[in-house]
């Protein structure tokens, strides 16, 4: 992707199966479980640049000797330092551990981090303030075990205002107003409740406190706590926690528009955002590694039993369709042909954009995400013409002379690496007009490769969210090398509408589909349809939320799909760019079938699966009216 977006965390649960001395008999180690922690966290970095955090739980500590452990970092190279300094406190303690083999004991009771459950989480933060404070895993303290509470997740709530304003009917006072700390307290809350049931109930049977504690931990309906907290939810979300005395859970929405897989051998049970992670570090078949049904959540008890529990009530699966196209990596086999399967789609509409002469066009790609995309088109490319080749063949088979065959065969599409990401420019360091002149630098290309005035420059890149580095970057530098038109292809549709549950898209105005929609209905005598819809969107945002429509569709319905990319081509063609400019959108159409297993296309077509999308959608219109630069929800 050309811009920065920040998207969906990351999250890595693991649970060890067996006692810390056995990783040590067959591993040699008896940081087993943090060295696998740290490669599941490095191998999800691309999920979170604005910090990390772990936390660890012994399950075998004696009381009085601390049993749970946390470390955060926001700095840039999070994973590191937070491993850092681990890894330097438990040598600081125990320095003959490298090596040596100890009394078991002695590493449950005095050795800091080296715990038998972890949860690991990195942080994109689409919004607010980032700081330690807003790091997780966050944590709710007690003085019973089965009362501790450690939450990280992968999520976005539309509805914080109203879940906030239900803990306080409840009675409590949280100490912050944030989709964190409300999830923290909701599933708080339930666990507290649970735990007074069980506790009357053991009571009234005789049992002594102490007694009561334990058949709290061994009984606790982790499920049930999940499906009372998460009935009012509205949002993308993988919800991962850990509990005091050792329970674990992922919980993952009824949609399944945010990924969870896991894996379970007599080693470990382990949870992560991406697929591939497991099978890097577990080194396992891609089989094994299985993914968390929507609506339900995947619990392993202290017990050390491994269940997977229905926890809200089954829709029809949303998955969103940006993790297939950009977010996961693309080393996951079927986003690998998924993303081939989007640009190879893309070939007619290439071929008709540069009017189907290949012998004057080139073809490149923006690094470095767009790469799979390019391999496919560069396949559709190669079939359209090998499909000529074989008609060229049989039509002239009786005339045929070496020269000409020759000449035949070797019709290829001309490929170049064009764009090279040079570095990341410190742009921040001015604020005048030579900014732009910066951000222009951002990329470099490879002279030469282009006839000036000839050739047509087809470049691909994976999305075109606000066309801003686009126009002042790319197109700028591309057009250096003189091509007679530059054709900017996106393997993903237009992106229209703000999303609510994660992605960095949540401000209407940025997205340059509706600033060219915005522009044709200037243009074509329809502005007083602009100032209708906002009086409009005034009074549908008053609506109970589960009325709520999406007025926001009507601003593209007088237009179509090409119009609409026609007016971003004017729009991101400056005065002193002297190529012809032509955008190129995957269809909505094209989309599904690259990727039919998730079909979460809400940014493109504006059709959320939950109420809170429209409400949100409708906000972010006012907002763009009114001036107002914050996400709507």
């Amino acid at each position: 992707m050309s811009e920065m977006i920040k998207h969906e965390c990351g999250i890595a649960l693991l649970r060890l199966r067996k006692a810390a001395e056995y990783y040590f008999e067959k591993y040699g180690t008896w940081t087993y479980g943090l060295n696998k922690m740290y490669l599941m966290m490095e191998k999800q970095h691309n999920r979170g640049q604005d910090g990390a955090g772990i936390a660890g739980i012994k399950l075998k500590s004696k009381p009085g000797v601390r049993y749970i452990f946390s470390e955060k970092s926001d700095k840039p190279d999070s994973i590191t330092r937070i491993f850092q300094n681990i890894y330097e406190n438990i040598y600081s303690v125990a320095p003959e551990l490298q090596g040596k083999k100890n009394n078991p004991e002695f590493i449950a009771d005095e050795v800091p981090f080296l715990c038998d459950l972890y949860l690991g989480h990195l942080r994109y933060g689409t919004y607010g303030t980032y700081g330690l404070e807003q790091l997780h895993p966050v944590c709710r303290q007690n003085n019973w075990r089965s009362k501790n509470l450690l939450i990280a997740g992968n999520f976005n709530l539309t509805n914080v205002p109203e879940l906030f304003n239900h803990l306080v009917e409840l009675g409590q006072t949280p100490p912050g107003f944030s989709d964190t700390v409300t999830i923290l307290e909701s599933i708080g809350y339930r666990l507290d409740e649970e735990h007074e049931r069980l506790y009357n109930i053991y009571r009234e049977q005789g049992y002594s406190k102490k007694e009561v504690a334990r058949l709290i931990e061994e009984n606790l309906d982790v499920a049930a706590i999940l499906r009372k907290s998460g009935k009012n939810w509205d949002g993308g979300y993988v919800m991962a926690g850990l509990i005091g005395h050792g329970d674990a859970f992922v919980v993952r929405d009824p949609y399944g528009i945010r990924p969870a897989y896991y894996y379970v051998d007599d080693e470990v049970a382990v949870i992560a955002s991406e697929r591939p992670v497991i099978q890097t570090v577990f080194n396992t078949d891609p089989e094994s590694v299985k993914e968390v049904p929507p609506a339900h959540a995947l619990i392993i008890k202290a017990g050390n039993e491994v269940r997977i529990e229905p926890v809200a009530e089954p829709v029809p699966p949303r998955k969103c369709s940006f993790e297939r196209i950009y977010f996961s990596r693309g080393t996951d086999k079927s986003i690998y042909c998924e993303r081939k399967k989007l640009g190879e789609l893309l070939t007619m509409p290439v071929l008709e954009a540069v009017g189907y002469d290949l012998e004057n066009t080139v073809f490149s790609y923006i690094p470095n995400t767009a790469e799979a995309a390019f391999y496919g088109l560069l396949k559709g490319i190669e079939d359209y013409l090998n499909n000529i080749k074989v008609q060229q063949l049989l039509t002239e088979r009786d005339e045929l002379t070496e020269e000409k065959l020759r000449k035949i065969i070797s019709v290829r599409p001309r490929v170049e690496k064009i764009t090279v990401k040079d570095i990341m420019l410190r742009t921040f360091i001015t604020r005048d007009k030579s900014r732009d002149e910066l951000v222009e630098h951002i990329y470099d290309i490879t002279y030469g490769t282009v006839r000036k005035g000839v050739d047509n420059l087809v470049v691909i890149d994976d999305s075109i969210v606000r066309g801003t580095t686009l126009r002042k970057s790319i197109i700028r530098i591309l057009d250096r090398l003189g091509p007679k038109r530059i054709v900017i292809v996106s393997s993903s549709p237009q992106i229209r509408y703000p999303d609510c549950y994660g992605i960095d898209m949540a401000k209407l105005g940025d997205f340059i589909a509706f600033r060219a929609a915005i522009t044709l209905l200037k243009e074509t005598g329809r502005t007083s349809m602009i100032d209708d819809l906002y009086k409009r969107a005034k009074e549908e945002i008053k609506k109970p939320v589960n009325e709520v429509r999406n007025l926001v569709k009507e601003i593209y319905a007088p237009f179509t799909a090409e119009e609409i990319s026609e007016r971003i081509s004017g729009l991101l063609k400056e005065p002193e760019i002297n190529a012809d400019i032509t955008v190129v959108y995957q269809s909505v159409e094209g989309l599904h079938k690259a990727c039919p297993d998730h079909m979460g296309d809400w940014y493109f077509t504006g059709d959320y699966p939950t109420p809170g999308g429209n409400r949100v959608a409708v906000q972010s219109y006012i907002n763009f009216i009114e001036g107002i630069d914050r996400r709507a929800y």
